[in-house]
């Protein structure tokens, strides 16, 4: 039995890595530096006590399958570093909702059924999850709200790693807290991604004197994710996500583009980001800076997932209910509060000792 017992909304790449990692790390010693990982040991908690109870996706292919399998379900393309043996949880259907996009519905070749809240209240019950996390495609306002209703009929903890304000709004916050349930979000911050480079680059300018005129950030991709942003009507919270992330640490109005900006099938799993910065140091003097950046972009998020489903699973043991205000300041785009990287990350130290409430 999984001491952290996690259901997933979604099957896709990022599910894919997670469940690779926790597996990749299982024997991971907890006296050295790992790379990749942040925490080995969280709070008593080791990478290997998170265990898949429960999984949903709207995929025929996918539906019916044990977990390991169904990661590595076209149209993933997440590359495969861990061999997962067979997870004996099988994946069930999921309602469709706005979950999926005209244009997506061949790409996910989405199955005919008809799945109800009911279905996914009884299953989440039955394999007794802890812990519910939503990798919703983007764009996915009603069904994000679904699953989040389900967690809390369910009594799930939420994790939100898609950019839909759920965390961060308060009103969802008091029914979590009300229900005696923890909630994190949201949108996930990469490991080392577009947005923890560019808010630290914007806040390496603050901190020395200099003053931004303009920033953009443009990113590519050739997953399922890119081909579903290519529609912009669904990237209206992305784009406030990512903005939000790198202007709030900016004291002063800043001209800013921000989003996904082009699919690019050819590069897979791969995002390649370009960063672009025109200020004024002493003097009034110019200066422009570039920056690009190419990861597998699953992986890069599945770590920071990794530690927050043991902060939650930390929250549970501690009655702690409602926002997690240093988890999700240090591992989302779109927290409650917004704080310098630092400062989150020494909340979530604090909070990992005890010595934070939340």
């Amino acid at each position: 039995m999984p001491r952290i017992r996690v259901a997933l909304v979604g099957v896709g790449n990022s599910a894919s890595a997670l469940v690779q990692g926790v597996h990749y790390y299982r024997d991971a010693k907890e006296d050295e530096s790992v790379p990749g990982l942040m925490h080995v040991n969280f709070g008593g908690y080791h990478v290997r006590d998170v265990g898949f109870v429960a999984a949903f996706e709207v995929n025929r292919n996918k539906i019916g399958k044990d977990l390991s399998e169904a990661i590595f379900t076209k149209p993933n393309n997440c590359a495969k570093f861990a061999d997962v043996p067979r997870l004996g949880v099988k994946v069930s259907p999921a309602p469709i909702l706005d979950g999926v996009a005209s244009h997506m519905r061949k790409v996910f070749d989405v199955y005919d059924g008809s799945a109800v809240k009911a279905d996914v209240v009884r299953v989440l019950k039955e394999s007794k999850a802890e812990i519910l996390v939503n990798y919703l495609p983007v764009g996915s306002h009603d069904a994000a709200r679904f699953y989040a209703e389900c967690a809390l009929d369910a009594g799930c903890a939420f994790v939100n790693c898609m950019p839909e304000f759920i965390a961060s709004d308060a009103a969802w916050a008091r029914k979590f807290e009300q229900k005696g349930l923890p909630i994190a979000g949201d949108d996930i911050k990469s490991q080392l991604g577009a947005t923890i480079l560019h808010r630290n680059i914007a806040r390496l300018c603050v901190d020395r004197g200099i003053i931004i005129d303009e920033t953009y950030q443009l990113n590519l991709g050739g997953d399922t994710d890119f081909l579903n942003m290519t529609v912009e009507e669904r990237l209206k919270t992305k784009r406030i996500s990512k903005t939000e992330a790198v202007t709030s640490l900016v004291p002063y109005d800043l001209p800013t583009r921000i989003g996904p900006s082009d699919y690019v099938p050819f590069l897979g799993n791969k995002k390649i980001c370009y960063l672009w910065l025109k200020g004024r140091k002493f003097g009034d003097r110019p200066l422009t800076l570039s920056v690009k950046l190419e990861v597998e972009d699953s992986p890069n998020s599945a770590g920071v997932v990794i530690d927050i489903i043991r902060a939650v699973k930390l929250a549970l043991d501690r009655k702690i209910a409602g926002q997690l205000l240093s988890i999700s300041s240090y591992a989302f785009k779109h927290p409650p509060i917004q704080v310098p990287d630092s400062v989150a990350k020494q909340s979530v130290e604090e909070f990992i000792q005890g010595k934070r409430c939340r």
